[in-house]
């Protein structure tokens, strides 16, 4: 009932955040004075339409995407000089053209998208992504600030009975043989919370483990506080080879034999209690910066890993954890971490809360690809068209005209198809050879 649970939800999100993509469209071109025919979530045939002012309102039945209509895309043949249509591009384009001619209302040639200034062209276009990252900003920001982070805290959740070696396993039982564990001996007990060590103020694990390994073999007062009181106690920390952890990456460093690196650090013997916190909401920005910036690096190398993703599915391999993964493979995602055991539902509700606010990130890069029909493809036509004008009026000569866009229409039917065969291939890949996590 979690996982079904939870692959609606993702539905459910992931329709809304189309809706308010397409929305991020529709609102700037009405205000521009842009006549929108259709508003529609989804494509395929229509489950449900309303009519309201001159706008119909809709909801299709392949729920892979969505579309504003914005009358007059193109500018006419008249406003581009009559272009001769001698190859089947320059036909494709001409009907593009005529086309969108059509759906312009008598005496409405204003109100036509192609007539609108650079700058307006450039706040539609760009609307529907900026959506996504407004939604990806809430998304994050409930889960950080709202649920908070797991989180290693100075309340201690164990304290080690002996100092065992660095490659004990972790059902390992102290022997006899095995010295004292510092935090034992100096009486520290599971519960309590350290509030400072050597005379510094202790503010987070990670802060109280540094002054640790950094301490030696030298006895140092560390304060406790334990149901309520303030406990003074001196505590002798061992020089034991500990696992040389990487806070950054959030893994143990390996060696060239994938065995774990270790170096002398000063020991306790103390583990941390793992909580909940909430992060500051100016945290906020820097997560969805960084995820940003990772994400814009798999979209950098997308023709390769089209590449290797082939290759699983022809060569019947294993998919690794960095494979470009689809809608199902996202609804796969949400269900097993709804459905996992033992996990607090916090937890589970950040994670999938971080997972949406990712996915809106991702429709945020792709869509700004400068290549038609994508958003990116139309911000590159409106700079084009704005930097040919500003050429012209630098050296003196006439305005030109409106960059027939229309040219461009060929490129955008082959990157729908490439696209659509990618969806496929990811839908395939998710079902019959899944990523695992």
């Amino acid at each position: 009932m979690e996982y079904l649970g939870a692959v609606v939800v993702v539905v459910v999100v992931l329709l809304l955040s189309i809706g308010l993509h397409e929305v991020g469209h529709m609102v700037p071109a009405k205000r521009f004075g842009v006549r929108v025919s259709h508003y529609m979530v989804g494509f395929g045939p229509t489950l449900w339409s309303r009519t309201k002012g001159e706008t119909e309102y809709g909801l299709k039945a392949i729920p892979l995407g969505g579309y504003v209509r914005l009358v007059g895309m193109y500018p006419p043949d008249d406003a581009v000089g009559n272009p001769p249509a001698r190859t089947w591009l320059g036909r494709l384009a001409r009907d593009a053209r005529q086309a969108s001619a059509e759906e312009i209302r008598p005496g409405e040639d204003a109100r036509a998208f192609y007539r609108l200034s650079t700058p307006k062209k450039l706040v539609v276009m760009l609307g529907g992504p900026v959506m996504n990252l407004v939604i990806a900003f809430v998304l994050m920001a409930i889960a950080l600030v709202g649920f908070g982070l797991p989180t290693d805290t100075p309340r201690l959740a164990s304290v080690y009975e002996c100092v065992l070696p660095a490659n004990a396993t972790e059902t390992q039982e102290c022997t006899a043989s095995d010295p004292a564990a510092p935090a034992a001996a100096a009486g520290i007990e599971p519960g309590d919370v350290v509030v400072s060590y050597d005379g510094t103020e202790v503010t987070s694990w990670s802060q109280l483990s540094a002054l640790i390994r950094d301490t030696g073999e030298e006895a140092v007062p560390i304060v406790v506080e334990r149901d309520g009181q303030l406990v003074d106690l001196t505590v002798t920390p061992v020089v034991s080879e500990r696992p040389v952890y990487d806070e950054e990456a959030g893994e143990y460093v390996l060696d060239a034999d994938g065995e774990p690196v270790t170096e002398p650090v000063g020991f306790l013997g103390i583990s941390p209690t793992r909580e909940m916190v909430r992060q500051p909401l100016w945290s906020v920005p820097g997560v969805v910066a960084d995820t940003t910036w990772q994400t814009l690096k798999v979209v950098a190398t997308l023709p390769s890993r089209m590449v290797d993703l082939v290759e699983t599915q022809v060569n019947g391999t294993e998919r690794d954890e960095t494979s470009i993964i689809g809608v199902v493979g996202v609804g796969r995602f949400a269900g097993e971490i709804a459905s996992a055991d033992g996990l607090d539902w916090q937890i589970k509700a950040v994670s999938l809360l971080q997972m949406l606010a990712a996915l809106n990130i991702s429709l945020f890069v792709f869509n700004l690809i400068p290549l038609p029909p994508l958003d990116g493809g139309h911000v590159a036509a409106a700079l084009w068209e704005g930097a040919r004008r500003q050429v012209a009026r630098l050296r003196g000569l006439p305005r030109p005209g409106p960059f027939d866009s229309a040219k461009l229409v060929p490129l955008a039917y082959s990157v729908f198809v490439v696209l659509g065969a990618l969806g496929v291939l990811l839908i395939y890949a998710d079902l019959v050879n899944p990523v695992q996590i």
